[in-house]
């Protein structure tokens, strides 16, 4: 009888060893996902913001129509209008800035094709 002493001859008689099986969001590295899963964040973030501010813009408007000249209901509908746009402004300030300080000053995350790259500390080199 014939000792089974090769990785090949385990793996025939007892099967072979796989990981398991993950979503792929980010390739290999799991800093990768974790980059795509924070843009994925950010695109969201948008989004909702958007359909509010949209949303507020409209209710501003609807307000302003129905009005009918009052000068209180008029302040208020311009109001309205003023805090979306002022909102907006303010939303893409703030992206403007986490862009600008983990980007380009603190070097956190580096841009890539889909999201942001992390870039993980490391010991030497």
């Amino acid at each position: 009888m014939k000792l089974l002493t090769t990785d090949k001859a385990i793996d025939d008689l007892f099967g072979g060893i796989s990981p398991p099986a993950a979503m792929n969001v980010g390739g290999d590295r799991p800093a990768e996902g974790l980059g795509k899963f924070i843009a994925f964040g950010i695109n969201v973030f948008i989004i909702i913001a958007g359909f509010f501010m949209l949303l507020y813009l409209l209710w501003g408007a609807f307000d302003w129509i129905s009005s009918s000249g009052e000068k209180e209901k008029l302040t208020k509908a311009q109001n309205k209008i003023t805090n979306a746009v002022i909102g907006m402004l303010l939303i893409f300030a703030v992206l403007t800035i986490f862009n600008l300080l983990t980007v380009n000053i603190l070097h956190i995350f580096e841009p890539s094709s889909g999201g942001f790259g992390i870039k993980l500390p490391t010991l030497g080199q």
